[in-house]
């Protein structure tokens, strides 16, 4: 939403006017200013959130767990259980908009047992699911299976409660989980959702050994509740206090919604078995009628044994019950609740007590000086920083407020230092960064923001920034700025960092003095380290130096200048002191001092106060330097002893005073006030009613009260209108509720309820967004906070603003649209709306020219209902009910109102349909019916009826017909030779017509078309690394992939085949595995295939040990290099004739994955998507899959019939599989009318996804589709009984315009019957829009087929070629872009390294030609792998590649390897389109590609150990993720085959001989395996 500003009237200044706007905008952005907040969104509600202390962000929402790094980048994802799916799945039950704390699917998300040596961090999580279950993972790997499991351990409810926390206890020093929950709900439709175990029924505190091999279910102890019916608890937090564990909760009633008791604090022992120490009540019902008896949030703050609680009181159904006074923020210490609490059986059924039978719970009351009433507080966290307590507040509208408490706990005014745009309630936990404290984690909704602590930057000064007393945030000297302490260069010297310890009055700053008569000093207080500065005064005039100093090495810099009469004159000097590395400069002016009178308004204005004379004087005049000021203190001084001393007032005057306060009460009555929501700009005509108003003096203030520790805002009457009205001007304050009083003449401040501020108005959409020219169409706004609008403005370019009347809600605003009669007919108008000053843009809205109407028609259904058709042109304006009125005129000028029923848009026209009902005498009424009145808005008109031609007409012109056919028939015969001539010419001129009209089309939608990409285009469907590595290594060879994905995570290490050890062993050897490949593929029938194998399964059996295999493909690409060098070095790594060539693309893929993933996987599926989308917007032929938009000349559909878009109202069935609430069956589809009905299904099935987010729930196959007319049905078939055959037997495929279904048209989607026959398959009897012979139709026109074709010529649609490129040209630039690029100016580790090593080896070898180390760098990373990616999207995503995409993607490839080439292009006319389509962009893309080779080049040089602790953290991601051992078996069946060649190799070679004892020892094992095998 854009804000404009127009220029105010200018008004009277009173005390009480709005801040100047610009002023507060600048202001409110404050709190959401920055560009370090990074979001993470999920699918669904977030039910849960934890931070560890190394393994980052923990997120749980619906039935899915997310990882996220401190950065909230996503690291991955696991479903509950690992169970098949992935987590954008939605869950079928949502918890409400403000849940209660704990009311989610995920119960319990606790980190511990973090630091530990043996399993590392442990994660427990709980979940709703199977009657409440926990699982426990591993915080460093959640791709693991679980460890540890079990069921009943939380409660199975989504509206219950758990909390729990994770502790040490008992002499083996076990970990113990207490967990507190709301196992049994009372609602009766919840019961059948979980049925927890009799034994859980009246639990209410157990505890279980988090170390066994499963969580049992059997407790090691538990605390029941007392009494079966007694109620629930909700619990909102578990943490550890004083060896003890504390439970803050409160007493809860499920069915009502009301809390039946005082929120408490339940006290258990740290202990191995459950030892219940008591209860206290918690009391923060202070400011609040009703007391406040839900506890929302909790956070101990453990440094200063001070526990805090957002407390609040019930709000009602839609928050209906709302006060300034709702919620409360207590501090209360955990000290007087230890001694408070009681072992009694209020809430809980104690094993032992420790108080009497008639003992009530003793409330504890909180600390009074730091309770904090606010009217939607929502969570709360705390902190101890530089020994001041911080809390952070949620609110209700998604602001994070700061509160900083005093010495004595006395709570400050908050800061709100974050708003979500959104206004999303905050969750009730907020979460702190666990290393750096200037981060706090807010959760809100589906969205994780990280937030900065604080706003230092708005302090714009020293001192203002330590007067403001944040913690967080100190004075930088070398910055000059305030800031984070991690911020400030150098801040571990303290000299270069002030914070709030040192107090403002250690800020450095420049003071002038005199110290003696005859000469004025300049020099620096403040707390400055002696060091060597230096100072010098500048005249800003003149540019000229009138001093300059420089410190001796202990003292700041001092700086002189002569009181004489040359100084006096410079009006204006700059004074700068230098310190090393920063600075400190302040400008003075001195201009008209010798007129000012008083002290204070002369040392204001830069000028000295001399005391002796009295008079304001230039400060390097002389004057005594006693009586020299040059600060406001003893201004300040001298003023309070010569002012007169004031008194209070004495007795008498206090008393005539109370007695006017007692009048007032009784002769004023307040009544209302309106409005009751304001924006947060104010509000200029805030009305307040009541009575006798006139009779107060001008002395009425309204006093406006927010948050209980913000000061009062005392806005004095702006004009008391009459008795019953006076008007006030409200200023702009924060987002909140407020309490208002209004005060007359000093009395008692009457109530007048409350007001709330409320953020400006946000547009979502206008409904509809099309209107006619004459206007009054009813127009919808949907937004929010729309009940603070002042008016709604329709501004014209010509006719400027229009004011409209608008009736406007909280989330609505309805309008009627003005009148542009005068104006063009098409023109668009933006919509404003206006709050104070300030002007909002809200959307466009388009005026078209009014509707046209042809003509109506008036059937009698029966005598008593009269059915009137209107037919009108085709048009976009979406017409209501409540827009139009018809009234039929007929018989002697009566007329009868018809009732408006719906509107049909067909192919030509549209109908507007009306009844007019119990009529006696419809015939006649129909017969004598002369025109139809229709007012539409403001258009008013007459409808004709429609003509009817007369069966007299045929009568008479039939003969005349006859004639001319006979004379036709005459002039036919005697002049066939001139007509063939004449018919021959006019084909001539048709052929002409269609080439032009083809080109031209095609032209023109190569500059007009354009394709609507979207941004967000949902969870890019990554495969997982092993399916990604397997498709790299195996792309033909499919068989293999399943013999490698057996899940390796429960395999034991030590089980592994002896034989297999022994190999493995063996190839960890490098002169021996060199001299086995080298072996290898000196045999003859090792063939290609053979060498590309073996690479990969290599690859997979060192998949652990990359450093190795690294050394590897070094050693062989040095082998390889003495190959090529012989012959020709340019055809290196060229071609996969190698094992080192394959394994170099395996070697890639392993290690740039990383790399793929997270910078070139986005744009890559944006780029096949958007290419899908361009496809499918034109015809596709499902026989041959030819498309018309397309980059292969090759699959061009030339042979492309006329089309058109026909937009479907589908309507799906329910299903089982797919029964949720919130699924939306009806939905509006856009087909073709040359789709056929499979491929209509296809694009429904799409929309149905794209609409919903998740499938349908069926198969294409499963599926019919049926047409919908009134109340018939018809089945929609490829292929049936109405099919078109043509004559030489070919079946061609029903189409949407074969069944003549127009726009608007409603279609069925349900299941197929279980016994319907399966989709015809299509074989060379079918036929879709590519018609037989028609490549040759041209010379066989007369034979078949006549008629049914327009000339086409290939040529004619080249351009959709170019079309198509232009659709995708900015997603492929972005992909290309994303590879040749530098992220942060680092390379991949692996192509720096692998491009370091090949110009390390050029320069060995002495090779000086450039073009060759280009060329081997191209062939090592473009060409080996992302060539390979770019072809082959299926690798790297879970999709489907057509055979259309594939030839599409191969065009594209092509380019990317012309950018790498270094041969000009020589391309003629003649040249193939796919070289031609890029010709123009290669030379771009080549000086893009060089640039990025010598970007890497200029890199600094990794080294080793930089490189073997990337391969070794690589290797550690992939451990487990392959079974080695069919690798190793596959390798070993390669050497057995030439087992006599390697021996005799290994014989030969030196140094080998313990290699060979060790590969007879394999085969030995290997031989003793198979006999065990066949005994």
């Amino acid at each position: 939403m854009e804000v404009s500003r127009r220029k105010a009237q200018t008004r009277p200044s009173r005390s009480a006017a709005p801040l100047p706007l610009l002023a507060y905008l600048l202001a409110l952005a404050a709190p959401s200013q920055g560009t370090d907040e990074p979001v993470w969104r999920s699918e669904q509600a977030i039910g849960a959130i934890a931070v560890s202390r190394a393994d980052g962000v923990f997120v749980a929402s619906g039935s899915c767990l997310d990882q996220l790094d401190y950065s909230l980048e996503h690291r991955l994802s696991r479903l509950y259980r690992d169970q098949a799916g992935n987590c954008t799945e939605p869950v079928s039950l949502a918890p409400p908009a403000r849940p209660r704390p704990g009311s989610s699917f995920s119960k319990l998300l606790l980190p511990y047992h973090e630091g530990a040596t043996d399993l590392g961090g442990l994660l427990l999580t709980g979940w709703t699911f199977d009657r409440g279950a926990c699982e426990v993972r591993r915080l460093g790997n959640l791709s693991l299976k679980s460890l540890r499991n079990g069921t009943e351990v939380v409660s199975c409810h989504p509206q219950g409660s758990t909390a729990g926390v994770v502790y040490r206890a008992g002499t083996p020093n076990r970990w113990y989980l207490a967990v507190a929950a709301t196992y049994v709900l009372p609602e009766t439709e919840t019961t059948s959702r979980c049925n927890p175990a009799a034994s859980d029924r009246n639990t209410a505190i157990a505890i279980k050994d988090t170390e066994g091999r499963s969580l049992a279910t059997q407790e090691l102890g538990r605390l029941n509740l007392r009494g079966a019916g007694a109620g629930s608890l909700h619990f909102v937090d578990a943490f550890l206090w004083n060896a003890s564990v504390y439970f803050p909760y409160y007493p809860y009633n499920y069915t009502s919604g009301d809390a039946t008791g005082w929120p408490s604090m339940a006290r258990i022992a740290q202990s191995t078995e459950v030892q219940f120490q008591g209860q206290a009540a918690l009391d923060c019902g202070h400011g609040h009628p009703y007391g406040r008896r839900l506890l929302l949030s909790s956070s101990l703050v453990e440094s200063v044994d001070v526990w805090a609680g957002v407390f609040s009181a019930a709000t009602g159904e839609g928050q209906k019950k709302r006060s300034p006074a709702t919620t409360a923020l207590c501090l209360f210490r955990m000290s007087e609740i230890q001694v408070r609490a009681k072992s009694c059986s209020w809430d809980f059924e104690p094993t032992k007590h420790n108080c009497k039978e008639d003992d009530q719970p003793e409330k504890v009351q909180p600390i009074a000086s730091s309770t904090l009433i606010h009217s939607d507080l929502t969570s709360v966290y705390g902190t101890v920083v530089m020994n001041r307590t911080v809390l952070f507040l949620g609110t209700g509208d998604g602001q994070l407020l700061k509160v900083i408490l005093g010495e004595n706990l006395t709570s400050n005014c908050p800061e709100v230092i974050y708003e979500i745009k959104e206004e999303t309630p905050v969750f009730y936990k907020l979460v702190p960064h666990p290393k750096k404290n200037i981060y706090i984690y807010l959760t809100a909704g589906k969205e994780v923001r990280r937030i900065r602590v604080a706003n230092c930057s708005r302090h714009k000064s020293c001192s203002e920034c330590l007067t403001a007393a944040d913690p967080h945030c100190g004075w930088c000297h070398s910055l000059q700025r305030c800031t984070f302490k991690d911020d400030c260069v150098r801040s571990e010297n303290s000299e270069n960092w002030l914070d709030i310890a040192s107090g403002a009055k250690q800020c450095p700053y420049i003071y002038i003095s005199q110290r003696s008569k005859d000469k004025t000093t300049v020099t620096l207080l403040g707390s400055i380290s002696p060091r060597k500065s230096e100072c010098v005064v500048r005249n800003v005039d003149t540019g000229r130096e009138l001093c300059r100093g420089e410190g001796p090495p202990n003292e700041t810099c001092t700086c002189s200048i002569l009181t004489t009469s040359f100084y006096r004159d410079v009006l204006a000097v700059n004074v700068t002191f230098s310190f090393g590395s920063w600075r400190l400069s302040e400008r003075f002016d001195f201009t008209n001092c010798s007129s000012l009178r008083e002290c204070r308004v002369c040392i204001g204005t830069g000028c000295a106060w001399c005391k002796s004379e009295r008079k304001c004087v230039h400060p390097f005049t002389a004057c005594n330097p006693s009586d020299y000021y040059r600060h406001q203190e003893p201004c300040q001084a001298a003023a309070e002893m010569r002012a007169p001393s004031k008194t209070v007032g004495g007795g008498e005057p206090e008393e005539s005073k109370r007695n006017r306060t007692n009048r007032g009460s009784q002769v004023f009555y307040i009544k209302s006030i309106a409005p009751q929501k304001i924006s947060t700009l104010g509000k200029s005509n805030v009305i307040v009613t009541g009575a006798n108003f006139t009779q107060a003096s001008n002395n009425i203030v309204m006093i406006l009260k927010g948050t209980s520790t913000c000061h009062k805002d005392v806005i004095p009457v702006s004009h008391v209108l009459n008795d019953t009205h006076m008007k006030f001007s409200l200023p702009s304050s924060r987002k909140e509720m407020k309490d208002v009083c209004i005060q007359f003449d000093g009395g008692h401040c009457a109530s007048v309820g409350s007001l709330s501020y409320i953020a400006l108005p946000h547009c979502s959409f206008i409904s509809p967004a099309t209107t006619w020219i004459s206007g009054g169409q009813n127009i919808t706004i949907m937004g929010r906070n729309f009940d603070v609008i002042d008016n709604l403005i329709i501004s014209h370019e010509l006719k400027g603003n229009i004011n409209v009347s608008e009736y406007c809600m909280a989330t609505s605003c309805s309008f009627s649209a003005p009148s542009l009669k005068s104006s063009k007919l098409r023109t668009n108008v933006t919509v404003r709306l206006r709050v104070q000053e300030t002007y909002l843009d809200c959307g466009s809205l388009q005026y078209l020219e009014d509707p046209k109407f042809t003509g109506y028609r008036v059937d009698p259904e029966v005598d008593t209902e009269l059915e009137v058709k209107i037919l009108k042109e085709n048009d976009n304006f979406n017409i209501s009910k409540k827009d139009i009125e018809i009234t039929l005129f007929h018989g002697e000028n009566e007329q009868l109102n018809c009732s408006f029923e719906n509107i049909t848009r067909n192919q030509d026209l549209t109908t507007i349909l009306c009844k007019i009902k119990g009529i006696r005498t419809a015939n006649s009424i129909a017969s004598s019916s002369r025109k139809v009145h229709v007012k539409l808005g403001n258009l008013e008109l007459d409808v004709e009826q429609e003509s009817v031609a007369s069966p007299l007409y045929f009568l008479i012109g039939l003969p005349i017909l006859l004639l001319i056919v006979i004379s036709v028939a005459v002039g036919v015969t005697r002049h066939k030779s001139k007509e063939l001539s004449r018919k021959q010419s006019q084909q001539l001129e048709l052929l002409e017509s269609e080439l032009r009209k083809e080109i031209r089309d095609g032209f023109a939608e190569l500059q007009m078309d354009k394709l609507d990409v979207v941004d967000s285009f949902g969870t890019v469907p990554f495969l997982d690394y092993k399916h990604f590595a397997l498709r790299t290594f195996f792309p033909e060879s499919g068989g293999f992939t399943h013999i490698f994905t057996e899940d390796m995570h429960n395999r034991d290490a030590n089980n592994k085949n002896e034989s297999l050890t022994a190999l493995d062993a063996l190839i960890c050897n490098k002169n021996f595995l060199v001299t086995v490949i080298h072996t290898l593929e000196k045999q003859k029938n090792f063939s290609v295939k053979d060498r590309c194998l073996f690479a990969s399964f290599l690859t997979i059996a060192l998949q652990t040990k990359l450093v190795y295999l690294t050394s590897i493909l070094e050693v062989l690409t040095r082998d390889l290099m003495e190959q090529s060098s012989n012959m020709q070095p340019k055809l290196m790594l060229r071609r996969t004739e190698s094992v080192v060539e394959k394994l170099l693309t395996n070697w890639m893929s392993v290690c740039l994955s990383g790399f793929l993933r997270e910078t070139v996987g986005e744009p890559f599926y944006l780029l096949v998507t958007t290419l899908n989308q361009k496809i499918n917007k034109g015809p596709v032929d499902v026989i041959t899959c030819k498309a018309l938009y397309t980059l292969n000349e090759d699959w061009l559909l030339w042979q492309v019939p006329d089309f058109n878009t026909v937009a479907l109202n589908v309507v799906f069935e329910k299903i089982p599989e797919n029964d949720s609430a919130d699924v939306c069956r009806n939905i509006s589809v856009n087909v073709l009318d040359c789709d056929t009905i499979g491929q209509a299904k296809e694009k429904i099935f799409q929309a149905f996804l794209s609409k919903n987010g998740s499938p349908y729930g069926l198969q294409l196959n499963e599926i019919c589709l049926e047409l919908q007319v009134g109340t018939r049905q018809k089945e929609l078939l490829d292929i049936d009984s109405s099919s078109v055959i043509l004559e030489d037997g070919i079946t061609k495929l029903n189409t949407i315009g074969h069944y003549e279904i127009s726009n608007g048209s409603t279609i069925k989607v349900f299941k197929k019957i279980a016994n319907f026959t399966s989709d015809v398959e299509y074989s060379d009897d079918h036929c879709h829009l590519i018609l037989p012979d028609s490549e040759a139709f041209q010379d066989v026109q007369g034979k078949r087929h006549r008629g049914k074709h327009k000339f086409k010529v290939k040529e004619m649609y080249l351009t959709k070629l170019l079309s198509t490129k232009v659709a995708i040209h900015s997603v492929l630039e972005k992909l290309f872009r994303s590879i040749w690029s530098l992220p942060n100016s680092r390379a991949p580790f692996a192509i720096k390294y692998f491009f370091d090593f090949l110009d390390a080896q050029a320069e060995s070898k002495k090779i000086t030609d450039p073009d060759v180390v280009h060329i081997w760098k191209t062939n090592s990373l473009p060409l080996r792998f992302w060539v390979n990616i770019l072809k082959n999207p299926q690798f790297v995503f879970d999709i489907k590649k057509t055979p259309h995409i594939d030839s599409c993607l191969s065009v594209i490839a092509q380019a990317f390897m012309d950018a790498f080439s270094l041969t000009e292009q020589q391309l003629g006319k003649e040249a193939p389109t796919n070289k031609l389509l890029y010709a123009k962009d290669i030379p771009t893309y080549k000086e893009e590609v060089k640039s990025y080779y010598k970007a890497i080049r200029d890199l600094p040089p990794l080294s080793s150990s930089e490189m073997e602790e990337f391969l070794t953290q690589e290797s550690k991601k992939h451990e487990n993720e392959f079974n080695e051992e069919v690798a190793l078996t596959e390798i070993y069946k390669y050497i057995v085959k030439y087992f006599d060649e390697i021996l005799n190799k290994l014989e030969r070679e030196r140094g080998l001989e313990e290699a060979q004892k060790q590969l007879l020892h394999v085969k030995v094992l290997f031989d003793e395996k198979k006999k065990c095998k066949w005994m």
